[in-house]
């Protein structure tokens, strides 16, 4: 699966006791659109991780998006 981010994407996940916040501007939230619409074409237990050293800002808690059946 190929993963392509918008121009200028800013996406966080925060983690604050059993909440978990993900927040993202415009270009973000589009990258994460098409990056699950294209997860949802793969097969069962196809998964992305998504964390700050790849694509979520500095001080993100990791996020991993897995395909169940």
């Amino acid at each position: 699966m190929r993963i392509e981010w918008e121009p200028n994407a800013s996406i966080k996940v925060g983690l604050q006791g059993s909440e978990t916040t993900l927040s993202a501007n415009r270009e973000g939230l589009l990258s994460l659109a098409r990056i699950f619409a294209d997860l949802a074409e793969e097969p069962p237990g196809s998964h992305i991780h998504l964390d700050a050293y790849n694509s979520l800002e500095e001080g993100s808690a990791e996020l991993i998006v897995e395909k169940i059946e």
